[in-house]
């Protein structure tokens, strides 16, 4: 049976992050479901430190041992700051060197998560589909230098609007093929109402990235998307408004956060594994997030962890980015401009979460379900 490769660089590295994980673990239980054969091709820079990689590898099987899936992986040990990956010089974990090479070449399709796995190696490959998770960011860099489309054949991005007349998404010559960040629908069931009600997010505050729109560098960070919003605990207060953003203990803005009615929690205490981030959004009411860059360009990008929480019944609050024209009228989503809005949507959500929530639900099965969109991004271009 052919093998499908699913190639990520960002999570073996990062034992900490359940919620990273279970972006590239979509992709696998998807596959597993439509009876296709596939790897988890991890790339991962070495810290250095033999033993250190050797932990890392080992937590990184252990996340895959709760899935079943402890024997469909391959990690690729290399050295840092190499923009070439090539096999003979990686130290590889799980599936053997021999066993990897014997699966590549004729019948072997790549889904390469954010260019993640780098020539020679990706040239190995028969198909090669670049999946783009950071539509934006990803266009506006392939305007200037190798982002992998010399070395792929099909494109796809979770940029639902790229094309769209209203969407500034700089242009590339590639068609993107468009689809829906992926959730297996059947492992994130939807819960009841939790006892107490929460609006919740859980991300990083601050943003290394470096966009320059029009000749001015923007701030496209969560701390500035969340800039005019500050004051939704005190405008919504009959429920608990929980921040887990990735901050270091010293930081100010914990602080900052702490006076404006915010619960500050650290991911890493919340969603260490894939199963703890998914029992945290399970004891939320909803999600409230804000969003800069992918909103200013209106890609119609939305994210994987607002699709977790539409898949366990639980509607999202957030900015626009485009992407309403591609969902159902009633989609369990309430896009917002404004505080002004982000509170009427919080209280209308509070008082009839049930409706809410079916259409949460019914939004993920319909549009974000994992064999749905692995088969839109696998049909022939």
């Amino acid at each position: 049976m052919d093998t499908i490769f699913v190639g990520s660089n960002f999570v073996a590295k990062y034992p900490e992050g359940g919620g990273n994980f279970s972006v590239v673990l979509q992709y696998l239980l998807g596959l597993r479901r439509m009876g296709r054969q596939a790897v988890w091709l991890e790339a991962m820079t070495t810290t250095g430190n033999p033993a250190t990689d050797a932990r890392n590898v080992a937590a990184f099987r252990r996340r895959l041992t709760a899935f079943g899936l402890q024997n469909d992986f391959c990690v690729l040990v290399h050295e840092p700051g190499e923009a070439t990956l090539e096999l003979g010089q990686c130290r590889v974990f799980g599936m053997t060197r021999k066993q990897l090479a014997a699966r590549l070449g004729r019948g072997s399709t790549l889904l390469n998560l954010s260019y993640s796995i780098h020539p020679p190696l990706v040239g190995a490959f028969e198909r090669r589909i670049l999946c783009s998770l950071d539509p934006t960011e990803v266009c506006f860099w392939m305007q200037r230098m190798e982002m992998g489309q010399s070395h792929h054949g099909e494109f796809a991005s979770i940029g639902l609007n790229t094309h769209g007349s209203d969407s500034l998404v700089p242009r590339t010559p590639l068609r993107w093929k468009t689809y829906f960040p992926l959730v297996d629908t059947e492992l994130l069931q939807a819960a009841p109402r939790p006892h107490r009600d929460v609006f919740s997010t859980i991300g990083q505050w601050y943003w290394d990235g470096c966009v320059q729109w029009e000749g001015e560098w923007r701030d496209f960070s969560k701390q500035a998307a969340f800039a005019k919003f500050m004051e939704l605990p005190n405008r919504v207060s009959q429920a608990e408004w929980i921040l887990g953003m990735n901050l270091n203990a010293d930081d100010a803005e914990i602080a900052r956060i702490r006076s404006l009615g915010w619960t500050f929690r650290h991911p890493h205490q919340l969603t260490r594994t894939p199963n703890s981030y998914y029992r945290f959004i399970r004891q939320s009411s909803a999600e409230f997030s804000a969003v800069k860059l992918e909103s200013f360009a209106r890609s119609g990008w939305l994210s994987d962890r607002s699709g977790v929480y539409l898949a366990l019944g639980r509607p999202v609050i957030t900015e626009s980015t485009g992407a309403e024209p591609y969902l159902p009228a009633h989609s369990g989503i309430a896009f917002v401009g404004s505080i002004e809005e982000a509170v009427a949507a919080a209280q209308d959500i509070l008082a009839h979460w049930e409706a809410w929530s079916q259409q949460a639900r019914a939004t993920a099965v319909e549009c974000f379900d994992a064999v749905k969109n692995l088969r839109r991004i696998l049909e022939p271009a």
